[in-house]
């Protein structure tokens, strides 16, 4: 039997390996927990791969994560590698989505408030510390969509994405736009 993290070596960044370690995690769920240890490992390169598998498992099967919320988002906020933060932002996002706009009922049953509030400050983070414009932008969705439960993530995230326009690339620019457009 050849272990999780051989597997993960033959993953790149293409579609197609994505999608098979995806399947092969959704195939064998008692993997997903092994799966998170080496996501955690954010140091180690091959957390960024783990982390392009489990978006793509999350993509496919988001409740497949449910269970593992307590560990998911207690390392996310350690996640430094910007092929590793990248895919955590989407999670985030997909969660988010999927609690607020899909009103999901299993989201719902456990994303608690605490989850959300330590979402709202990872996401915060990523705003404003050194990202790729990838995380940035699931970052301002997340956020967006979370401000219609906290009152406070509006106004701050406007304040935010206002004091970071001029300095920030075309494609922050673009979300940015929409983000405020929205909080108008």
């Amino acid at each position: 039997m050849i272990s999780l993290e051989e597997v993960l070596n033959t993953v790149n960044h293409s579609r197609e390996k994505r999608n098979y370690f995806a399947n092969l995690i959704l195939d064998n769920p008692k993997l997903l927990p092994e799966l998170l240890i080496i996501c955690a490992k954010v140091d180690d390169e091959i957390s960024c791969r783990a982390s392009w598998g489990l978006e793509f498992l999350c993509k496919k099967d988001l409740e497949a994560i449910l269970p593992y919320l307590d560990e998911l988002i207690a390392f996310i906020p350690k996640v430094h590698q910007h092929p590793a933060v990248r895919p955590m932002a989407k999670i985030y996002e997909c969660l988010i989505i999927a609690y607020y706009k899909e009103k999901s009922t299993p989201v719902r049953k456990q994303l608690t408030k605490t989850h959300r509030e330590q979402i709202t400050e990872t996401c915060f983070d990523w705003l404003i510390t050194d990202q790729k414009v990838a995380p940035k932008a699931y970052s301002m969705t997340t956020l967006y969509l979370l401000g219609t439960e906290f009152d406070w993530v509006h106004p701050e995230l406007k304040i935010t994405l206002e004091n970071n326009y001029n300095a920030s690339s075309a494609a922050y620019k673009a979300r940015s736009r929409m983000v405020l457009k929205k909080l108008s």
